[in-house]
């Protein structure tokens, strides 16, 4: 999927995103989103930052950014057909993200239920070889 792709579901999370406020606070872009997939970048930001010393981000924000993904990544399934809502999130902190640079998250719906969405995400800086943070969760959706 091309890294621009949107057409008429996908549109609708771009709305939705637009809507959410942490997301716009947040500065988030969506840049990738359909058939269960969805890449969300977060540029660095020193509000956004934890720790005064180092200026390392706050893993507050890279959760919210994680959480964002998935559920764009759960309503762009094709078995899904409206809203998401997340019911169980768990986030692995890897490593510090490096100060100063773009993170982005990356997420897959791997299995859908008439209720239930699964999926798992990894939040990345410029080394993408050595992630941020992972994620699994469970996402309410609405089925077809």
């Amino acid at each position: 999927m091309d890294k621009d792709e949107t057409t008429g579901r996908d549109m609708t999370t771009q709305q939705f995103m637009g809507m959410l406020p942490h997301a716009r606070a947040l500065g988030m872009r969506l840049t990738l989103q359909g058939g269960g997939k969805a890449r969300i970048e977060m540029d660095y930001d020193a509000r956004f930052v934890g720790d005064p010393e180092t200026g390392v981000i706050h893993g507050g924000a890279i959760s919210a950014l994680m959480d964002t993904c998935c559920g764009a990544a759960a309503m762009s399934h094709p078995a899904a057909t409206g809203r998401t809502a997340t019911i169980d999130l768990r986030i692995d902190y890897m490593r510090p993200a490096t100060p100063g640079q773009t993170i982005r998250a990356e997420a897959e719906c791997y299995h859908i239920t008439r209720s239930v969405a699964f999926v798992r995400a990894r939040a990345m800086d410029d080394d993408a070889d050595l992630p941020v943070a992972t994620a699994t969760g469970a996402f309410t959706v609405e089925g077809t």
